[in-house]
């Protein structure tokens, strides 16, 4: 295989990480986002219960995607990881707590106990899905890298309004997202309590939607231009609204594991927008966005690194999917509590 061709399918790979992983651990962030409404502790139980059995399996996903941008793209991971510090350890501190307080809420029967880690747990979720959004909104922009990739700035530089909204967006999503998968693992009064908080979360949702892709096309103009320049990707964007709509319409008929499906195709979709506008690049530099950024092509490892991981995937891969496909098949179905449940 060329130079290239293994840069591209390697890009593809981390593409398809960051997608299964936003699609998967993004509905246990939206089921911590919601965790704190039901008072009783029966339904709450039943949330943990709900992602119990899958959530440390999605975040597999979020380890493919450092491990790849280490071996595949280190000089994005240098910039990346070291530009983005604080708030990645804010991102990390979340996914800790989170773990912790999943398997640590049930262990004792005292009201205070469970009080505390319900709390960790909807605020740590809180703070995975905003710090993900938080990132994304400062890769659209764009960072001040200079000439070796370092970042410039000072911390309060990527807490931009942009990139915050864009953290309030992604929250939202994920909290529709997680919704819809507790619709399909609920049953009865609290199924009926969640379709009714549904009708707020979907158009909050749709709110952030709007406001996110006007100030993008204002603030970000190069994220839309290639469209203009090749009209057929215009695809891209027309299929991600219409698997929104569809979304709302599934959840209307009352169609969850088809709404789920429609909200799943939408996130991807949403990355695939952000390709369209960016690739090749992966992380855009202000200082000098021709010479300074960090692209595919020249921030990548050299062929024997691409080939070696590229068959560590090809082995890999297939038995990450595998062991998905399992869990989920064994663990379908309606939550049941029991002896055994969180």
């Amino acid at each position: 295989m060329s130079l290239e061709l293994l840069q591209n399918l390697w890009y593809a790979v981390l593409c398809a990480a960051v997608v299964l992983y936003t699609v998967l651990d993004g509905f246990d962030m939206g089921v911590g986002a919601l965790y704190l409404f039901p008072k009783s502790d029966n339904d709450r139980r039943i949330f943990l219960n709900a992602i119990g059995p899958v959530w440390d399996g999605n975040e597999v996903w979020l380890v493919i995607v450092g491990g790849g941008l280490f071996a595949g793209f280190p000089a994005v991971y240098a910039s990346v990881f070291s530009g983005f510090y604080n708030l990645l350890m804010l991102f990390l501190a979340g996914i800790i707590f989170r773990a912790v307080a999943i398997e640590f809420r049930s262990k004792h029967v005292s009201k205070r106990w469970r009080a505390m880690w319900d709390y960790l747990f909807c605020y740590s979720s809180i703070v995975i899905a905003f710090g993900l959004g938080v990132v994304l909104g400062n890769l659209i922009l764009g960072v001040p890298l200079d000439a070796n990739g370092d970042f410039i700035q000072e911390f309060g530089y990527i807490l931009r309004p942009y990139a915050l909204l864009v953290g309030v967006f992604a929250l939202a999503l994920f909290t529709m997202h997680g919704g819809i998968y507790l619709l399909m693992k609920t049953e009865d009064e609290l199924h009926e309590r969640l379709r009714s908080w549904m009708r707020f979360i979907i158009p909050v949702f749709f709110v952030m939607y709007l406001l996110v892709s006007i100030l993008t096309w204002v603030q970000v103009p190069s994220m839309v231009q290639p469209m203009f320049d090749r009209p057929y990707l215009f695809a891209v964007p027309t299929l991600t609204l219409l698997l929104l709509a569809n979304t709302a319409r599934q959840v209307y008929k009352r169609n969850d594991g088809w709404a789920f499906l429609s909200s799943s195709g939408a996130i991807a979709t949403l990355f695939a927008l952000y390709g369209v506008g960016n690739y090749p690049v992966i992380v855009r530099s202000t200082v000098d966005p021709v010479n300074n950024s960090l692209t595919v092509y020249n921030a990548s490892a050299s062929i024997p690194t691409l080939r070696i991981i590229m068959i560590v995937v090809l082995i890999g891969l297939p038995l990450v999917f595998a062991y998905g496909i399992w869990v989920y098949k064994i663990f379908r179905g309606k939550v049941k509590l029991d002896s055994h449940s969180y």
